[in-house]
């Protein structure tokens, strides 16, 4: 159950610039309307690796994650800079637990064919894009078919780049309506508290 007051906690994991984070934080703030705080809950993501693919098994950190922030976190990020897998595919950007309250999003696959002039502008770009698509997930948001919406699927780097870091007009309207069940569920347990002797 979210909390009284709903925060996004963003947890930045290994060396990730602060600047980064604090953009990623920002941008979250504008797309989702709730607060952020960043929080570094976990010193690493080495429970996760796995030796046979040299990666880091994305589904694991979301499991560790969603157990160290306390059941009344509302929604959490991580953000790392491990090559992060799942077991169908060679490598993801990310992760999230659909309609669940933790997301991940690696760094490691998102600097691919930046030059050093243009690498930490694009690099940024990225990483919001993906942090925003993933916590678009927690919320409901299942992929969409629209190109530019920040919620299409991407399979290259391409495709990040080309899609635009805000939500189509029908994904803003799911994510409106899931967030006013979630205020209508907050509000209500609430009221129960209050009402307990």
């Amino acid at each position: 159950m979210p909390s009284a007051i709903p925060i996004i906690t963003v947890v930045p994991i290994g060396a990730i610039d602060k600047d980064l984070v604090e953009q990623v934080a920002g941008r979250i703030r504008n797309v989702f309307g709730f607060e952020t705080e960043i929080t570094p809950l976990l010193p690493d993501v080495n429970f996760a690796f796995d030796p046979s693919r040299e990666q880091y098994h994305s589904t694991a950190i979301l499991g560790r994650l969603a157990a160290a922030s306390g059941r009344n976190t509302f929604k959490i990020l991580a953000v790392t800079d491990v090559d992060l897998f799942i077991p169908l595919l060679t490598y993801v950007y990310g992760e999230a637990q659909l309609n669940g309250c933790a997301c991940v999003v690696s760094t490691f696959r998102l600097t691919e064919g930046l030059s050093m002039v243009s690498s930490r502008e694009a690099c940024i770009n990225r990483v919001v894009k993906e942090s925003i698509h993933e916590l678009g997930h927690t919320f409901s948001l299942r992929h969409c078919r629209d190109r530019e919406c920040i919620m299409h699927y991407c399979r290259t780097i391409r495709d990040v780049d080309r899609k635009s870091d805000e939500l189509c007009r029908y994904c803003r309207i799911l994510l409106g309506d899931e967030v006013g069940r979630l205020e209508k569920r907050s509000q209500q347990h609430r009221q129960n508290l209050s009402d307990e002797p």
